[in-house]
Formats: C-alpha cells, sequence, structure tokens
C-alpha cells in the first residue's frame, strides 16, 4: 500500500478503538463496486460489511477518495491536465425491440420534396 498509505486518514482516530485495516476495507469496497452485491452480501474476508460501509461513506463525505484518486493520477497524463479522469462503466444499452424500423416523420428542419 505504498502509494495510498499517505492518502488515508490516521488508523489510530482520536475517539474509540482502533480501526480495521485500510486494506481490507478498500479490498471489500473494490469487491462490492465491481460485483454490485448488497452491502450485507459482501464476503466474510472483507471483514463485517457495516464496517466497510461505513468506512466508504465517511470517506465519500469527507473527501477521502477524491483525495486518492488526485494522488494516484499526478502525473499519470501531464497533457491533459488536472481533467483527466479514468471511467469503467459495463453497462449496456439497448432500443426496445418495436423501436427497430419503425416509420416516423421527416425530421422539422428538413425541407419537403417539391418545396425548395
Amino acid at each position: 500500500m505504498g502509494l495510498l498509505e499517505p492518502l488515508l486518514p490516521s488508523t489510530s482516530p482520536q475517539r474509540g478503538g482502533r480501526w480495521a485495516d485500510h486494506r481490507t476495507v478498500i479490498n471489500g469496497v473494490f469487491f462490492r463496486v465491481r460485483t454490485g452485491c448488497p452491502w450485507r452480501d459482501l464476503p466474510e474476508c472483507y471483514g463485517n460489511w457495516k464496517t466497510v460501509y461505513n468506512r466508504h461513506r465517511r470517506w465519500s463525505m469527507d473527501g477521502t477518495w477524491e483525495k486518492i484518486l488526485d494522488g494516484l493520477r499526478a502525473g499519470c497524463d501531464e497533457a491533459e491536465g488536472e481533467d483527466w479522469t479514468v471511467s469503467v462503466d459495463s453497462t449496456v444499452v439497448r432500443a426496445h425491440q418495436h423501436a427497430a424500423g419503425a416509420r416516423h416523420a421527416p425530421a422539422a428542419d428538413l425541407p419537403v420534396k417539391g418545396t425548395a
């Protein structure tokens, strides 16, 4: 966790007990995002699902995830500047079966035959 460690919050918070290992929690968040499973169905190897959920939520609200992303992409593609980002989307968009080949009116901005 050499690159991530300086970007993460301290493992010894001001109040309460010791936090669960950041590596296990981050792997749990990645597993959940990758599979799309409900938080409660997170495998036990990632620790208590509630811990993983709470840490993900806390880091989303306090800007830790943005800080991690900015720290990891620093210098990756300097030609693109700070707008550079990576996004992975596995969704598929399909048209309804009745959307193919239907008759429709011509576009309003096209001239009708014989008028121009």
